[in-house]
């Protein structure tokens, strides 16, 4: 005797529940992976911390004259300006009709929560809040943002192999990697530039990347160049505020070093704003032509001018935009008046960026 045969839509259902367990599993490692890279990190921090001469850290935060200080901020503001820019490259591609001014407006606001409280608020929930209550939806929200990520790091790819090469930078004890790894990553960083490139060359403008059912629409190759651009000028822009800090005491190549390797390792820690990942980073790069107090000065001036100073007029403006959304909309949805509501529709554009 024979049972009954099992229906193709039963086998598929069971091969779908088997794909999302192991789906749940790899993630589940992946978690725990993470988790155990921050308690590493955490524990390196603390044990750095315990050895840090903290009177003469702010003995050399207080010698720094305010000329240096202002030009550092410039340039930090700069920096934010040419960031703001990041988001037209989505508007021109996805073409969703919101002014230049407005699309810079959305970006110069969520920058800075990106930068001190993590991607999920700034770089989805503060963008998502802004941009759905001006017309647009989840998938054109993340398209934008993929657009925005993908610029920033196009610059990245490309300094970090250019880095690499030419200069091995000293990373803090119990973080360093081989003499001869880090240009070999480097090249492995430029080749995913020049694929994007390759990939923007061939499709862009005109054949959109389909990702598991979802359309990614690709810039052409001239727009990627221009991606390329400035994004590397924007991460120039925060090495030159380490440099000015600096009292240009270090060659240009360590401070560019600072930020390159503090990005990434803030990135992999996933301790929010990187927050003594990029000063204990910045400090081993730098204390080789400085004292060590005076290093980690300059980091910190650098996370007080570049991290914290912008915050205060983006949660302002962030503020404003509330206050005047409320007042010409009296009549909010359901949706905006539950606020898990709010964030999970944020959820959902991250994980379709993520996908």
């Amino acid at each position: 005797m024979h049972g009954p045969a099992t229906s193709p839509v039963h086998t598929a259902h069971r091969r779908r529940r088997s794909g999302w367990r192991r789906l749940r599993g790899w993630r589940w490692l992946a978690g725990l992976a993470m988790a155990a890279v921050a308690a590493l990190v955490v524990w390196l921090l603390v044990r750095q911390g315990l050895q840090v001469d903290w009177p003469g850290v702010w003995q050399a935060l207080r010698a720094l004259p305010v000329p240096t200080l202002a030009a550092a901020a410039a340039l930090a503001w700069a920096g934010h300006l040419v960031y703001g820019c990041f988001d037209l490259f989505g508007r021109h591609v996805v073409r969703h009709g919101l002014g230049v001014a407005r699309t810079m407006g959305v970006t110069l606001i969520a920058y800075p929560f990106t930068l001190n409280l993590g991607s999920l608020i700034g770089g989805a929930s503060v963008r998502y809040r802004l941009y759905s209550r001006q017309g647009l939806d989840v998938g054109q929200i993340a398209q934008v943002i993929s657009l925005s990520i993908a610029t920033n790091w196009l610059g990245y790819c490309v300094l970090a192999c250019a880095l690499f090469w030419a200069w091995t930078p000293p990373l803090p004890e119990g973080w360093r990697m081989g003499s001869g790894q880090l240009p070999w990553l480097g090249t492995v960083l430029a080749c995913v530039a020049l694929g994007y490139l390759a990939l923007c060359a061939r499709r862009g403008g005109h054949r959109p990347l389909m990702l598991r059912g979802r359309r990614l629409p690709l810039p052409t190759w001239r727009v990627a160049l221009l991606q390329l651009v400035l994004s590397c000028t924007h991460w120039a822009l925060m090495a030159a505020s380490v440099w000015v800090l600096a009292r240009q005491q270090v060659p240009y190549a360590a401070a560019l070093a600072t930020v390159l390797l503090g990005a990434v390792a803030g990135l992999v820690s996933r301790i929010p704003a990187g927050l003594g990942v990029l000063e204990a980073v910045g400090t081993a790069v730098l204390a080789v032509h400085l004292p060590v107090s005076q290093a980690l000065a300059v980091v910190l001036a650098f996370r007080a001018v570049y991290y914290f100073a912008p915050l205060a007029p983006a949660a302002l403006a962030l503020l404003a935009t509330e206050l005047w959304w409320r007042r010409h909309q009296p009549t909010t949805s359901s949706q905006e008046k539950q606020p898990l509501a709010l964030f999970r529709q944020a959820q959902t554009a991250i994980n379709t960026i993520a996908n």
